[in-house]
């Protein structure tokens, strides 16, 4: 009986030591194997090649100092350095000389439609796509888009050409794989394959900013070619990539389909986009409005003017409304409204979402087009061809009698003399401000005399004293900002908080 105990103990032990044993020998396993990568693409790369075009271009350039032209992205953009950017340029003194430039695109349709980027062949004299083939093609432009950053060209070929159908960009998710087909550095067609890094990626490039970003690699040349998924669809147009050295470093952006589609459809239609305008100047809700207005979260495109001669034309739509939803699109950010509202028929009735004292109700506005807008906008009453207000000249605030310090500023009533002095505007109403005082709650939001306070917390002033009024009221209530609704002279309105603590 005493051996028992030691008979079952050399069991365990023995049964441990073999357990202990298969585990490391599953480790050694596991660890000896090398990790996976992804499956080949070769089968999916040899049957979209032919569909991916070299393109050249040649612009006569008229010699002088001047560089060679630079694609333009909008002013401050804060990666505009960072742009893929491929132009060279050879010439002395003042002969004339001509500008070259490569870059990539893609076929859409057996006729010979191609997709491209509008700064690949910006200014071009000439256009010249290359095949796989070797050939050869003049290619005519059909229509380009800034906004976009897009272009649509046209080919007379012999036969048919392969061609490559669009996908769902709203699909992708971050992590997928994606192959890049282009033109690096002039080199010809070559092959790249990364995963999606990010999606909806705002650069600052432009009002419809949603770029897929791509750690495939995107280098100088590869701009206006094809961002394919692993099911052969393009997903995205190669733009842009942030690099110092103009080489890539994991960090590329191309336009998603769910944008280029509709706007390749109608250059291909119309020569030209026909986007949908609201006619209402927008700004973002910060966390400050959002507290002084008692939102439980900021959310939405806060209203900060209506453009005179637009489609709200009723008062549907007025300054101070902020816009959650449009046309059953959510508008969390004032971004999303501008591209939802871009995407939009020109002439289509929609139904927007608004909040307007507090309180959410539902309006009806018939789209206007977005080219006829920015024309408007361009001549408003008082200011330049630009937009830029024009500059009247002031004289010091202090010969003019003013109210009491309230947020760091003096306020006067908007009498016929200041309207003068500070070159308002007849059709500006509210309380002038006639002097900031500096490092002042109002000159950290950038409020400077001749300003117009026109509404504080929602609510209209006529006199200093409303607006003192109204501060306090707005402390009492618990409020740690105050909402300002401020005009500048010409009649432009803009929503500033200003701290109350």
């Amino acid at each position: 009986m005493s051996k028992r105990p030691e008979f079952f103990r050399g069991l365990m032990l023995t049964a441990a030591t073999a357990l202990i044993l298969s585990n490391t020998a599953l480790a050694e396993t596991a660890t000896s194997q090398p990790a996976a990568g992804p499956p080949s693409v070769a089968d999916l790369a040899e049957g979209l090649l032919d569909a991916v075009v070299n393109i050249s271009i040649s612009q006569n350039v008229k010699g002088g100092d001047d560089n060679a032209p630079m694609p333009q992205v909008p002013e401050g953009s804060p990666h505009q350095e960072f742009f893929d950017e491929f132009f060279n340029g050879q010439g002395e003194g003042g002969r004339p000389r001509t500008v070259n430039s490569l870059g990539s695109g893609f076929i859409i349709d057996p006729t010979g439609f191609i997709v491209t980027n509008n700064h690949v062949i910006q200014d071009a004299d000439d256009i010249e796509v290359n095949l796989s083939d070797g050939t050869k093609l003049k290619a005519k432009l059909v229509g380009t888009d800034t906004k976009t950053d897009l272009a649509l060209l046209k080919v007379e070929p012999k036969k048919p050409l392969k061609a490559v159908s669009f996908g769902d960009s709203r699909r992708i998710r971050i992590g997928d794989w994606v192959m890049v087909v282009g033109n690096p550095f002039g080199l010809g067609v070559s092959v790249s394959v990364g995963v999606v890094s990010a999606r909806g990626r705002n650069i600052n490039a432009g009002p419809y900013d949603s770029f897929i970003q791509t750690d495939a690699a995107i280098n100088r040349g590869n701009s206006g070619g094809p961002l394919f998924n692993m099911q052969g669809e393009v997903i995205g147009i190669n733009t842009a990539i942030l690099s110092q050295t103009g080489m890539s470093v994991g960090i590329g952006f191309a336009v998603p389909t769910e944008l280029a589609m509709n706007v390749v459809n109608q250059l291909k239609e119309f020569g030209e986009t026909r986007r949908g305008w609201l006619g209402v100047r927008i700004q973002p809700v910060t966390d400050d409005i959002a507290e002084s207005l008692k939102m439980e979260a900021p959310h939405g495109a806060l209203v900060s003017g209506i453009i005179e001669g637009g489609p709200i034309a009723r008062g549907e739509i007025k300054a101070g409304d902020i816009i959650t939803r449009f046309d059953g699109t959510d508008i969390v950010e004032m971004r999303d409204l501008m591209l939802a509202v871009g995407e939009s028929p020109v002439g289509k009735a929609v139904d927007v979402i608004i909040i307007r004292d507090g309180k959410e109700q539902t309006v009806r506005v018939t789209l206007g087009r977005l080219e006829d807008g920015e024309q408007l906008a361009t001549v408003q009453p008082g200011q330049q061809p630009n937009g830029d207000a024009t500059k009247p000249t002031e004289p010091p605030a202090a010969k003019l009698p003013a109210s009491d310090m309230v947020l760091g500023m003096k306020l006067a009533v908007l009498d016929t003399e200041r309207r003068k002095s500070f070159g308002i505007a007849d059709d500006v109403k509210g309380v002038v401000v006639t002097e900031v005082q500096p490092n002042s709650a109002a000159a950290e939001r950038r409020v400077a005399p001749g300003d117009v306070i026109v509404e504080v917390g929602q609510e209209a002033m006529d006199s200093p004293d409303d607006v003192t009024a109204r501060v306090e009221a707005l402390k009492g209530d618990g409020r740690r900002n105050a909402l300002l609704m401020i005009a500048n002279k010409t009649g432009e309105l803009r929503f500033v908080t200003v701290r109350m603590e």
